[in-house]
């Protein structure tokens, strides 16, 4: 039954006494950009501000937030509803816990119309208050300026950890803290430069990480929880493309080891289950208490002739932090020709495995599972996975994934928030969402980073690389480190056999 209401927007509209009336209901939710309907948010986020899809006609927007009896009510300039910082605060610690119900409102050139209401969930677990990434243009082979930054949650300031213009265009990747510390960190720089940046307490060292018996210099890292080690993948990597395959790039190792490097001896240390010819060993990442080196391994295979046939296990073995040494049983946590039976949707294929990633309270591995190969970001099957550690119970983290890409992804400090890359918005650019996890491994919708203007992500043409949670800034300046790489001739390191 079609019938008439007026909502008072008291809270913005009493100075110019304007009232709305609403003429007509809508029987669907609204569809925003970015997509921030019916999500969880932590209690620290940045204001989620939106606005109506393009296709609406709509020439005002007008919101009302409710949570139990406080409302707050933002009129909209467009399609466009923006929240002031202040007011944000104010509206999350009164829905701490709890939901805001938001009803939205527009009028097209004659009359107002009302959505069904949606709903944010504002959880107790607060976010990591920074995330550091790297900025760079999705051009395959090609770029010019990409830098490593970091953004805070809570708001919309970011700032250059460091860029490539202040140390010679060169290229810089894989940076990693140690248990999200923003003190202890470190990345790679490539050609002009070159070398390992480790970070610690203010202090900068330069490494040079290839050896003679190792295949390549340091890459993949993990910190090790202590921050005395950081376990490391070698890799021979190579690039090539596809002319009609829908993975446009392809991206593959002709050979992989893992070592793990002592911060302050200089040394990598390795064992025999780490370092073969007739295994493809990469992506080594920590458990939390330190003794437990997780990584991706497969057979290897004539490359690239057999790329498509490649597909990565998940396998631990134990470490021992007082005397470097490493265990001799080797534990297969998902084994790619394994068969699961975990979702009667959508029946369960063989799997390739990358990216494994545990949460810090030892419960749960995350990893991406795509149909070849270990590489992931180019694929569009790929997916993120859930596994339990105490059980080995396999779950497909189902909201998390999409018809696009889902690749990296990390942790927050308290193991209650994930962030991961995905290329769902257009399927070009990857960009952080994030999403609760509970404790028993269910994940709520994710969202995408905050951002202050709405029509951000459809103007940036960079891609967010490599998405990591951090406690804090991190305070070094980023000239600090470009003075520090100029004039820094690097520290080499020793290979000990195993």
């Amino acid at each position: 039954m079609k019938h008439s209401f007026i909502l008072f927007l008291m809270a913005v509209l009493c100075a110019c006494n304007e009232e709305i009336r609403v003429s007509k209901t809508i029987p669907h939710k609204p569809i925003l950009f970015p997509d921030y309907s019916d999500i969880t948010i932590p209690i620290n986020i940045a204001p989620l501000n939106f606005s109506l899809a393009d296709s609406v006609d709509c020439h005002q927007v007008a919101a009302a937030f409710c949570v139990r009896d406080y409302q707050l009510v933002v009129r909209g300039r467009k399609k466009q509803i923006r929240i002031g910082e202040n007011t944000w605060r104010k509206l999350l610690q009164k829905a701490c816990g709890d939901s805001i119900t938001i009803k939205l409102l527009c009028k097209d050139s004659e009359q107002w119309k009302e959505y069904q209401p949606f709903t944010w969930y504002v959880s107790p677990d607060s976010i990591d208050s920074y995330l550091a990434y790297r900025l760079i243009e999705p051009g395959y082979e090609l770029w010019n300026e990409m830098g490593i930054y970091q953004r805070c949650l809570e708001n919309f300031n970011e700032t250059p950890i460091i860029k490539n213009v202040m140390t010679d265009n060169n290229c810089m990747n894989c940076h990693s803290f140690c248990m999200q510390d923003p003190s202890k960190m470190l990345f790679h720089a490539r050609a002009a430069l070159s070398g390992t940046y480790v970070i610690q307490n203010g202090n900068m060292e330069k490494l040079n990480t290839k050896t003679d018996q190792t295949i390549s210099a340091l890459v993949y890292p993990s910190w090790h929880p202590s921050g005395k080690f950081v376990a490391f993948s070698v890799n021979e990597t190579r690039q090539n493309f596809h002319s009609t395959d829908k993975n446009r790039i392809e991206v593959y190792d002709q050979k992989s080891d893992v070592v793990v490097y002592d911060v302050d001896r200089h040394e990598i240390v390795t064992a025999p289950a780490l370092f073969s010819q007739s295994h493809f060993e990469t992506f080594p990442t920590f458990s939390p208490d330190g003794c437990t080196l997780y990584f991706c391994t497969a057979d290897s295979v004539t490359m690239p002739q057999s790329y498509d046939k490649l597909r990565y296990n998940i396998c631990s073995i134990p470490f021992n932090p007082t005397t470097r040494e490493f265990g001799e049983t080797i534990d297969t946590l998902y084994h790619c020709n394994q068969v699961f039976d975990i979702d009667s949707i959508r029946p369960w294929e063989r799997k390739s495995a990358s990216f494994p990633r545990v949460s810090p309270d030892g419960s749960y591995l995350m990893f991406t599972l795509s149909a070849y190969g270990n590489f992931s970001i180019w694929h569009q099957d790929a997916d993120i996975y859930l596994l339990r550690i105490a059980d080995k119970e396999l779950m497909l983290a189902t909201n998390l994934n999409s018809q696009s890409v889902e690749s990296y992804h990390s942790w927050s400090s308290n193991s209650r928030w994930v962030v991961f890359s995905s290329r769902r918005m257009d399927g070009l650019y990857t960009r952080p969402f994030f999403a609760h996890v509970t404790s028993d491994g269910q994940c709520s919708k994710p969202f995408v980073l905050p951002c202050e203007d709405v029509g951000f992500y459809k103007r940036f043409m960079k891609s967010y690389n490599i998405p990591e949670f951090i406690k804090d800034e991190v305070k070094l300046s980023a000239s600090g480190i470009s003075r520090f790489a100029r004039t820094n001739k690097g520290v080499d390191i020793k290979f000990l056999s195993p």
